[in-house]
């Protein structure tokens, strides 16, 4: 649900926020208050297009940001998503999601899985027939999900195999170009007789090689140092001290940790020694290792960034060559395999069209039924489930799509023919009626659904908004007492001039000022008759 939007540098408005509760928000205001606004606000924020005429005047950009609480969302932090949009006059979009950039796009994407906005212009999913299929399938739920589940598994492998056999390693001299390319890089790395370690190993020798002459240089002088300086220093002193060592004890103590120090200088002398004498410059040696390790640097240049990655490609590469050399034996696997698949999701998508088919006509008739309600008496949705021969789709073999009549005596056609943008509106609420306890989107916007309407119509209309907010966050722009009455919460837009700028505000109105809205907008006046009138409404909603 929506907690709160942020709009700022749109058309009059030049900075509002608005808290939004769970049910049903109706927002009313007189004629060029700015509820429009409000909507192209929302479309903006769910990444539709945007008019840089839309930027307040002398303005260089406008924001919208909306928080929403989805706590079922794994990307909300503590169940909230705050999201965002910036749109300068020199067309630079700025978009965010919890302040991670994202491309219009990505937001767009994002957020239809979240609102969706019905109205005058704004009618885009009824109009795809391409959503048609999402309808039908959420109105018959886990049934056919979890057929759907088993053949999306049968079609991506399907479509592997179909790729694959498609590629096939081109005609029969391109196969053997691909084949000798192969050959010649599993030989290369095939005569390297690559160990895993070795290139550390061979680093450490050439740095030891490379600076032997330093090395011995410096163990040389150690040796001279501790060998013929400090161990006969040290020497002399131990003799000496052993002359006086009977006169104190002290003494002998001192001669005794010297003598360990001797020892230990002894040993350390002799490792010097032995390190010296192992010291030494080859030549040939270093060549090789030279050598060995610009091979190594020049196949991890062609086949990976270590010995372990090339080793890894030359098992590909061994597995490659086998699949060309034997490809009619393994294209015939695939096309078998290939075949088997074809049969399951032949007789698995003539099971899912079974489902549509049946449910098509149930969906069918619950719309038509709403639809009635709806002061729409003449008009007759039909769900059309066609089923695809000879081909296969990510959701089964069947195209969906709803036609419509409207009229006694005239043809079904598309929805998308029908210019009437109130009657697309009611048509969704019809729709979303039927959906309300399976439809994905949690928030549904209705952009002045009730224009040309009134009277049975107008508490039909108001009467399936409410049972849509049972399960949804609704907002929806009304002109209707009707609807302004059923509603939990209400909204007043209005403007106003400020230092000789017209600035649009919005005010979330109490139970007294409620009433007030719905006896004005009920006859254009606030009396005591058009207050009864109100009350006599609005006590409708309390009492339910």
């Amino acid at each position: 649900m929506i907690t709160n939007l942020h709009i700022k540098n749109i058309g009059i408005i030049d900075d509002i926020e608005i808290d939004f509760n769970k049910g049903l928000n109706v927002l009313t205001g007189e004629t060029g208050a700015g509820k429009s606004l409000i909507i192209g606000a929302l479309n903006i924020i769910s990444g539709e297009r945007f008019s840089k005429d839309m930027i307040r005047k002398g303005e260089n950009n406008s924001f919208v940001e909306i928080c929403l609480y989805e706590p079922e969302r794994e990307d909300s932090i503590d169940g909230t998503i705050i999201v965002s949009r910036e749109i300068n006059l020199n067309g630079k979009n700025m978009c965010k999601i919890n302040g991670r950039m994202v491309t219009v796009n990505e937001l767009k994407e994002f957020m239809k899985k979240i609102i969706e906005i019905h109205g005058q212009n704004a009618n885009q999913n009824l109009l795809d027939s391409k959503e048609h299929i999402k309808y039908l399938d959420n109105f018959i739920g886990i049934d056919i999900n979890k057929l759907k589940e088993i053949y999306r598994n049968y079609y991506i492998r399907y479509n592997e195999i179909k790729k694959e056999l498609k590629e096939n390693y081109g005609d029969e001299k391109e196969r053997q170009r691909k084949l000798d390319l192969l050959k010649y890089q599993f030989n290369e790395i095939e005569e390297a007789k690559l160990i895993d370690g070795e290139e550390e190993e061979l680093d450490n020798k050439q740095k030891i090689i490379t600076n032997s002459e330093k090395i011995a240089k410096i163990l040389s002088e150690i040796d001279i140092s501790i060998g013929e300086n400090a161990i006969d220093l040290i020497s002399n002193s131990i003799r000496n001290l052993e002359k006086i060592e009977h006169i104190d004890n002290k003494y002998q103590e001192t001669s005794n940790c010297l003598k360990s120090a001797y020892y230990e200088l002894q040993e350390v002398s002799r490792d010097i020694t032995n390190y010296k004498e192992a010291v030494y410059f080859d030549e040939e040696e270093q060549r090789e290792i030279e050598d060995r390790l610009d091979l190594i640097f020049s196949l991890k240049r062609k086949y990976g960034n270590s010995i372990k990655e090339i080793l890894q490609y030359k098992d590909e590469v061994e597995n490659e060559i086998y699949r060309i050399e034997n490809l009619e034996e393994y294209t015939n696997k695939l096309k078998k395999e290939q075949e088997k698949l074809k049969t399951k999701l032949d007789n698995l998508g003539l099971e899912i069209h079974k489902l549509r088919e049946i449910k098509a006509e149930e969906l069918s008739i619950e719309i038509n039924k709403n639809l009635k309600d709806l002061e729409m008496k003449n008009a007759i949705i039909n769900i059309h489930t066609e089923y695809i021969q000879d081909e296969y789709f990510e959701t089964g073999k069947d195209k969906i799509e709803f036609y419509i009549r409207t009229n006694i005596g005239e043809d079904e056609k598309e929805l998308s023919k029908i210019a009437s943008g109130g009657e697309m509106s009611r048509i969704m609420l019809a729709i979303k009626t039927v959906l309300a306890d399976t439809d994905n989107a949690s928030i549904l916007i209705f952009d002045e659904i009730d224009t040309g309407i009134s009277g049975k119509a107008a508490n039909s209309v108001a009467e399936k908004l409410n049972k849509i907010s049972e399960k949804h966050q609704v907002l929806c722009i009304s002109h209707l007492a009707n609807i302004a009455a059923i509603a939990d919460y209400n909204y007043f837009i209005s403007k106003n001039i400020v230092n000789e700028r017209t600035l649009t505000s919005i005010k979330q109105l109490n139970e007294k000022e409620t009433i007030k809205e719905i006896a004005r907008i009920s006859s254009g006046e606030v009396n005591d008759v058009t207050i009864k009138y109100a009350e006599k409404l609005r006590y409708k909603k309390i009492a339910s």
